[in-house]
């Protein structure tokens, strides 16, 4: 997996194709509430587009659609840990990013040695309503000091300005959702992300 350190999750194709033309070089197609009809074709688009652009496509949830598609990325949620057939995704040669929220998770997350791991909300959330409280920095440096050389994802509630401390406290990746599907100037906030990344 070719990580960046500006890593947008987007909704569907469209937001895709959006921040890789603005310059985004690994996106995570998050795509919620579709039918299987539509979610493959959203896929199929998302990959089509990275590939021309040379971006690195992570697909959630849907690993079986990944080894369908020949997908090469996936991320994978604590519930989709449970039911995911991991032999599988390897034979496929695919590479999974794992979320966690604690230190149970986080140790089942390692048991799978992951390409990379996620901690989040660090900050409060406005996409969705999440069972987590905040995690904080704090809880970044010490994912960091226990996974070690393995990139750490930081997810929930990011902006530009809170860069500085996000990398400061360990996280090697920044991945973006509600601050970029709800920014005015969209392309305008995806430079002022991938400036802000390329100065840390």
């Amino acid at each position: 997996m070719r990580l960046s350190r500006f890593y947008p999750v987007m909704p569907d194709a469209v937001w895709v194709t959006r921040v890789v033309g603005l310059g985004a070089r690994m996106v995570q197609l998050r795509a919620k509430g579709f039918t299987p009809d539509i979610l493959r074709d959203q896929a199929l688009r998302a990959q089509e587009i990275c590939d021309r652009a040379g971006a690195e496509l992570v697909l959630n949830d849907h690993w079986k659609l990944a080894i369908d598609l020949g997908i090469k990325a996936v991320h994978l949620g604590q519930e989709d840990m449970a039911t995911a057939d991991f032999t599988a995704i390897r034979r496929a040669s695919i590479a999974f990013g794992l979320s966690t929220h604690d230190e149970a998770e986080l140790d089942r997350a390692l048991s799978h040695d992951p390409a990379y791991i996620a901690l989040g909300p660090i900050y409060e959330t406005r996409l969705k309503v999440m069972p987590w409280a905040p995690q904080g920095l704090e809880k970044l440096t010490r994912w960091k000091a226990a996974v070690g050389s393995k990139p750490l994802v930081a997810i929930g509630g990011l902006t530009p300005e809170r860069l500085p401390g996000v990398f400061a406290a360990g996280a090697d990746v920044a991945a973006v959702v509600t601050d970029l599907v709800t920014a005015e100037d969209a392309a305008g906030r995806v430079a002022e992300w991938r400036g802000a990344c390329d100065a840390l």
